[in-house]
């Protein structure tokens, strides 16, 4: 597992390199400033790597906020990471501004040959959303009872199965429907990773607020995507239901956000489905709730299967916190 004795550890998204070694990029934010809910305008993107995934050798960091002014001039957030035709790294990563106090969310890109050393890509962000299909921030700002933020973040990119370029899934939120119920999966196409074309969402409102940290992932023969949420409307939820999962036939979608199943892991956020060295399916997130405080550290890798009666489950019920990263 990786636990920071300075950082709050939370959001983690994950590569293998050509040899083999584990990245894991992260958000982080001081412990000195005590609130952990105030880490989210200081976040930064943190970088370790592995060859378990148990034991982390903790890196440079990835990426911070930019110089005034710039559209991710505040904090940057959740993102994913891929390999480009030409070999180099495409970090696709969520932004804030200071000019907007952080409300409304961009997504945007930084390049990097060796996965350590980054660099953005032009000084503008890559994808908004669009009206057309998504719900935009009012400029002058959310009225009472409305969302509190234009969401549009934690862009999860991943090749064309058939080979038809390149797909983006999106936190975002419908135009339409109850406040607290119209998260959907944003999308986004591209053919080269550097031109997007926004398009409309792969779901329907389903009486969730937003779905967090989407991935689509095929796990023993069948597409799944993978969201987390804190904000439901569905009256079959409980305090426990999380993070959810629903089959379809293609990890291009649509799906049936109304078929979701929750996944067992108390305490737990923000998972990724991580391949290990022999090919099985973990689960990895942030522990973001011990002895009642916020624990802000990633958990060691949940073994997870799927089947058609109990949907994604993990085959083992522990799970260990309490190591710490290597310097």
């Amino acid at each position: 597992m990786l636990s920071l004795p300075d950082h709050w550890v939370w959001d983690s998204w994950y590569v293998t390199d050509d040899d083999g070694r584990h990245h894991v990029f992260f958000l982080r934010a001081s412990r000195a400033l005590h609130d952990p809910e105030r880490r989210h305008h200081r976040a930064s993107i943190g970088h370790a790597v592995s060859d378990d995934l148990h034991s982390w050798r903790l890196a440079a960091d990835a990426l911070v906020a930019a110089d005034e002014p710039a559209w991710d001039d505040l904090a940057t957030w959740t993102g994913s990471v891929v390999r480009a035709p030409d070999g180099r790294w495409f970090m696709f990563y969520t932004g804030v501004s200071r000019t907007d106090g952080g409300r409304v969310q961009r997504i945007g890109l930084a390049v990097s040959q060796d996965l350590h050393t980054w660099h953005r890509y032009g000084g503008k962000p890559l994808v908004e959303a669009d009206r057309t299909w998504y719900e935009r921030l009012d400029p002058s700002g959310p009225a009472e009872g409305d969302w509190p933020e234009e969401a549009w973040r934690d862009p999860w990119v991943f090749p064309d199965p058939a080979g038809d370029g390149w797909h983006m899934l999106i936190t975002a939120r419908a135009g339409g429907g109850t406040v607290g119920g119209r998260g959907v999966i944003g999308h986004a196409r591209s053919d080269d990773l550097m031109s997007w074309e926004v398009r409309p969402p792969l779901t329907e409102p389903a009486g969730f607020g937003h779905l967090e940290v989407p991935q689509v992932a095929v796990v023993d023969g069948r597409p799944l995507l993978l969201f987390c949420t804190n904000a439901v409307e569905r009256p079959d939820a409980t305090a426990n239901d999380r993070i959810w999962t629903v089959s379809g036939t293609s990890v291009t979608g649509p799906w049936d956000i109304s078929a979701a199943r929750p996944v067992p892991c108390p305490h737990v956020y923000a998972p990724r489905l991580v391949q290990d060295v022999s090919g099985a399916w973990q689960l990895i997130g942030f522990a973001d709730e011990r002895d009642g405080t916020f624990a802000g550290e990633l958990i060691d890798p949940i073994p997870v299967r799927h089947s058609a009666a109990r949907g994604l489950y993990p085959v083992l019920s522990g799970m260990g916190t309490s190591a710490t990263v290597a310097e």
